[in-house]
């Protein structure tokens, strides 16, 4: 561990190259969820039958970024060359208004309700989950197995165990401050510790919980004895989640939303998530040649960071729930070259970042990418926001609840304000690149705010520098914070830095857990390959 408590990952020097596959290749943040997607591609499962698998087993073997509290979104190409988007997260509750939330959060903490502010903990932060739902039709409308063999792995993971891994156990330290009441503590701590590394571990409630969704399908979340104690969780907490409330959600399937980036098509997910970031970012690189820099110059970081300075104040002033409040085309290029002429050699102190009180610069997720040799790539990412989320665990039944609605702001003017039934501004964006006619590949970056910026980063990687994937992940990484600050790996040189602070930007060095967590699968032409975060505990494996 470092002085701060995160895994010290700079230790490692381990080398790895691109991961090869006949068959299949997964990607992800964790080896035994990886090998999940693996066994289930080996029993005649298609790369959504895995995607769901391996979903299903970082519930259990990475329980600290992901879980059936949270939310799951997809982007995809099917094997007869759909191009798809599958989105599954919930709302606020229907008795969630500026003025009831305001209320409850001042009589809690005693202060005027003009005062209050969303909590990033506790239950206002809770909204419906999707996740159950997203994973049952995911299997339904696009996989080949059932919804009893995707969770059997993650069933068996939890109920039989499995040692814990770095990462991860550095991660799940913050429980022992966040959980406070009895269910939560048992349910995730062992005799109120988080584990040690290489610790084995069983998750038996939330292990029962998945037996009882394969046996009786995702509706005991929504509105069984399931929903019943989520329900009663929150509103024992002091919030207004009912099961009505989780009865009439439902997955979705939006159209992707796309752009050209010097010659490769990018695919991301359109609001309410944060894909139109990811996608101007790119226009406005590409108006501003940021790609035709060398790659240890001065000159790129400069421009791609300005780039994407930009595409957030744009995105953060604009994303939110396209069905309460309209939104500008900002992933056009014509919307880029507006925003390309307020570029200079520079750096522009003057650009506002962040969504007002949202919480969400160093969000926690889990991010999988699947292959097969039908045709099919996936990209498939899971949250439930920070960490274990909100803090409250729904009863006996091992389901860690998100506080995702923390992204809601309380001021009535804001584009992104608390509205019942709304979705919050949503970080998670999983994206496809189509860089032929018969070369796509699935790909993201976890991290909160360093998730466009990451897209951004691995596609000019392999599009301008031509790096091979795991080259492409591996490249030391920059990205822009809240506080107006450049963030850079150490690995980048010394004499970088440097220019870029004459350029006016307020360089700072930060560890690599901080620069997001990406997975890449790829079909070139039947070739299958894949590539994952080295700054994670997982793998990609190829069979």
């Amino acid at each position: 561990m470092d002085i701060d408590g995160n895994a010290d990952l700079d230790r490692f020097t381990s080398r790895r190259s691109t991961v090869y596959g006949q068959r299949g290749v997964v990607a992800t943040s964790q080896p035994l969820a990886a090998e999940a997607g693996i066994e289930t591609l080996r029993e005649g499962g298609n790369a959504f039958d895995a995607a769901v698998a391996t979903a299903a087993a970082l519930n259990v073997v990475e329980p600290t970024s992901t879980g059936l509290g949270g939310d799951v979104f997809a982007l995809y190409r099917t094997a007869d060359g759909e191009v798809g988007a599958m989105r599954s997260c919930g709302g606020a509750p229907a008795d969630a208004t500026i003025e009831n939330v305001r209320e409850a959060v001042a009589e809690e903490e005693g202060v005027d309700p003009e005062d209050a502010e969303m909590p990033d903990t506790g239950p206002h932060a809770v909204t419906v989950p999707g996740t159950a739902r997203g994973w049952e039709v995911t299997v339904e409308e696009l996989g080949r197995l059932t919804l009893p063999d995707a969770l059997e792995p993650a069933i068996r993971y939890a109920t039989e165990g499995y040692p814990v891994s770095e990462v991860v156990a550095s991660q799940w330290e913050h429980g022992e401050d966040l959980f406070e009441s009895d269910n939560a503590r048992e349910a995730y701590l062992f005799d109120g510790d988080a584990p040690d590394v290489g610790q084995t571990v069983t998750l038996p409630k939330l292990g029962a919980t998945m037996e009882r969704i394969a046996e009786e399908g995702a509706d005991v979340v929504y509105e069984g004895d399931i929903a019943e104690q989520i329900a009663a969780e929150v509103q024992e907490a002091g919030g207004f989640l009912t099961v009505s409330d989780l009865a009439d959600f439902e997955p979705e399937f939006p159209d992707p939303v796309s752009t050209t980036y010097n010659g490769a098509e990018i695919f991301e997910l359109p609001p309410n998530n944060q894909g139109f970031v990811a996608l101007e970012a790119l226009n406005v690189a590409e108006e501003l040649g940021a790609g035709e820099y060398p790659l240890d110059s001065p000159d790129r970081i400069h421009y791609f960071a300005e780039a994407t300075k930009l595409a957030f104040r744009d995105g953060h002033r604009y994303v939110t729930d396209p069905e309460y409040e309209e939104i500008p085309p900002l992933a056009s290029k014509e919307w880029a070259r507006t925003r390309a002429e307020e570029v200079s050699e520079e750096a522009n102190r003057d650009v506002s970042f962040g969504v007002p009180d949202a919480n969400a610069e160093d969000a926690d997720t889990v991010l999988l990418t699947v292959a097969d040799d039908e045709g099919n790539v996936v990209s498939y990412i899971n949250s439930r926001f920070a960490g274990f989320g909100s803090g409250l665990v729904a009863g006996d039944t091992g389901i860690a609840l998100q506080n995702r609605g923390s992204s809601f702001s309380l001021d009535p003017d804001h584009p992104n304000r608390l509205e019942p039934g709304k979705r919050p501004f949503h970080t998670l964006i999983p994206a496809l690149a189509k860089f032929d006619e018969d070369d796509w590949a699935a790909f993201g970056v976890m991290g909160g705010y360093m998730q466009p910026q990451g897209h951004v980063q691995v596609i000019s990687n392999v599009v301008d520098y031509g790096m091979p994937l795991q080259a492409a992940l591996d490249y030391p990484r920059w990205r822009y914070r809240e506080d107006d600050t450049l963030a850079v790996e150490e690995r980048l040189s010394d004499s970088l830095g440097t220019k870029l602070v004459r350029r006016g930007h307020d360089v700072r060095l930060l560890s690599p857990g901080t620069f997001g967590g990406a997975q890449i699968a790829r079909n070139d032409n039947g070739t299958l390959s894949a590539a994952t975060e080295p700054r994670k505990d997982g793998n990609a494996q190829g069979y």
